[in-house]
């Protein structure tokens, strides 16, 4: 044991990767339906190693966050300018309406209740499911003109805070936000679900897909009197609301490339591609079905293109099928800011949204050239990217105002999360430079969180029982109030005052407040995706605003 808490203490990094494995571990664990996360569990982690008096450097706790901070704005770079724009300013106006509801209800119970800064911090990090914070706030702390000691305590007070308000206020809104946010909207979930004709749909895992296939390449023998003589240009138009297409022609024992022009002769075999279901009712009007192997040798691809082009900027999916370029092409997921969109005809499209297209290979790339950027499946991060990007929004940072005899700045942290803003819009409009690929944002955002919280933990553990003991059971009562203060007025201030949808409403507060979870059991209890409609643009701009939080409430607990 000696040995082990001696290799500890002299070497702080294996501290940090047990804290780490720990964290997840933790993490995994459930209560019910909620689990703790791993950000969470990484500081019970850190916490609790941090009993052994660990020493770890302040710079290592920084390049973590800085990492996870570019992360986090290179994610959302896209729908934070989208929410710009005027026809997103309902959602604008309920995120800025919640946030600073969060700031305004953390700082009124830190008063009432006496709190310093430190749990003031920690109070709104957690009752707000804002992470980002800790380090914000932390950095303001380190720069308040007060005795080292005094400063080290308050920073330890933020991770005590932040662990009791983020399990009370998480788990509540992830009940709060489908149970009753309905309720106090006057409707029935489900039912303004189908009205909205959300469907939902199975969600991707590796290694396992859906056994339904949204679309099909079949074989049919011509044997209508009413398609024969015809182009396949005017029969691919015959069916105004129907999108099928003829892609190959077998006349005799030659295979047919597909042509506008090509005139179908009874008893040719053509290949058709179409949705499923349009097989199923409709197949037979052509022809018996033939099994003609070499005929479907068709070499199909399935592409995730970057929508970059203006020309298709705000039309919707039904728009964007009548398009030259969308012969024979089909979209089979749609994701924005790494959230599943809802594949409906009135889909709105913006620049930075993902497309998985799937259609025969020539097709897929022309409509890739037209839309924008393919993004193809690379192992490659830029990192002449990344890391010009945190330098440059480090230098940004470094910038500082005096208000009310408080230096207010972004710190480097500050920075790198609005370079990561910047940069990740610049990559959204010219992505062929720039590229994260997933598994390395993972890498940045998820490790590079965990990492920091978890040494958080480590410098805090010593404290964090005693801090624990002197303010846990008040703050899980305003944990619990502070959660649900700011939710209860966006939602009656978006569904009555902005007569916004009841989905698009709940979407918004869970992105508002950074909830991923609140967002899936939105989604869980309307059997629909359509609220993911309005959590992006709100997510983009509450991780900004919370964040920003984080030395405005130090200024303000200070004066």
């Amino acid at each position: 044991m000696d040995f082990l808490v001696s290799a500890l203490r002299n070497n702080p990094e294996l501290a940090i990767f047990l804290t780490l494995a720990l964290g997840f571990l933790i993490g995994r664990i459930t209560l019910g339906s909620f689990t703790l996360g791993t950000v969470v569990g990484c500081l019970l982690a850190g916490v609790l190693i941090g009993q052994l008096d660990i020493k770890v450097h302040p710079l290592v706790k920084t390049v973590f966050f800085d990492l996870f901070l570019f992360t986090t704005g290179y994610k959302v770079g896209p729908q934070f300018f989208r929410g710009l724009r005027r026809d997103a300013l309902p959602q604008v106006a309920l995120t800025v309406l919640l946030c600073v509801t969060c700031l305004l209800t953390a700082f009124g119970f830190s008063k009432l209740m006496g709190y310093d800064v430190g749990t003031a911090a920690g109070l709104l990090a957690g009752a707000f499911s804002e992470s980002t914070v800790i380090g914000t706030a932390g950095d303001a702390i380190q720069r308040l003109a007060i005795p080292e000691a005094e400063r080290t305590a308050l920073v330890n007070n933020i991770p005590v805070a932040y662990a009791v308000t983020y399990l009370v206020g998480t788990a509540t809104l992830v009940w709060f936000l489908p149970k009753i946010g309905p309720r106090l909207m006057g409707i029935d979930l489900r039912e303004e679900a189908l009205r909205t004709a959300g469907q939902k749909t199975a969600e991707a895992e590796d290694g396992v897909t859906s056994a339904s296939r949204s679309f099909d390449v079949r074989a049919y023998r011509v044997a209508n009197p009413n398609l024969v003589g015809k182009t396949v240009a005017e029969l691919e138009s015959m069916p105004k609301t129907i999108r099928v297409f003829i892609v190959r022609v077998r006349r005799g024992g030659k295979i047919l490339e597909s042509a506008p022009d090509l005139v179908i002769q009874e008893g040719d075999a053509i290949a058709v591609i179409g949705r499923q279901e349009i097989h199923v009712t409709r197949g037979a009007t052509i022809g018996p079905e033939v099994s003609d192997p070499d005929l479907l040798d068709i070499p199909l691809e399935s592409l995730d293109v970057v929508v970059t082009s203006r020309s298709v900027e705000g039309k919707s999916l039904t728009e964007l099928s009548r398009l030259p370029f969308a012969r024979s092409v089909f979209l089979s997921k749609f994701t924005r800011s790494g959230i599943d969109i809802p594949i409906s005809p009135e889909t709105q499209i913006d620049r930075g949204d993902v497309m998985r297209l799937i259609g025969t290979m020539p097709e897929v790339e022309r409509a890739a050239k037209d839309l924008g950027y393919p993004d193809r499946k690379t192992a490659a991060t830029d990192m002449v990217f990344v890391g010009i990007g945190i330098f440059l929004g480090g230098l940004l940072g470094l910038l500082s105002i005096v208000v009310w005899k408080v230096p207010l700045t972004l710190t480097a942290s500050g920075g790198a999360l609005i370079m990561g803003l910047i940069f990740g819009w610049l990559r959204s409009v010219y992505p062929f430079f720039g590229r994260i690929p997933e598994a390395a944002i993972w890498i940045f955002d998820t490790v590079g969180l965990c990492a920091f919280i978890g040494i958080v933990g480590l410098s805090a553990g010593p404290s964090f029982v005693s801090g624990l003991r002197a303010s846990g059971l008040s703050l899980v009562l305003v944990g619990l109030i502070s959660a649900l203060t700011p939710h209860t007025l966006a939602i009656l201030f978006g569904r009555f005052v902005l007569k916004m949808n009841p989905l698009i409403v709940l979407g918004a507060c869970a992105g508002a407040g950074t909830i991923t979870a609140a967002l899936r059991a939105v989604q869980d209890e309307a059997q629909s995706n359509v609220p993911a409609l309005g959590y992006t643009i709100p997510y983009a701009i509450g991780n900004i605003l919370l964040t920003a939080w984080g030395p405005v409430i130090v200024a303000m607990m200070s004066f």
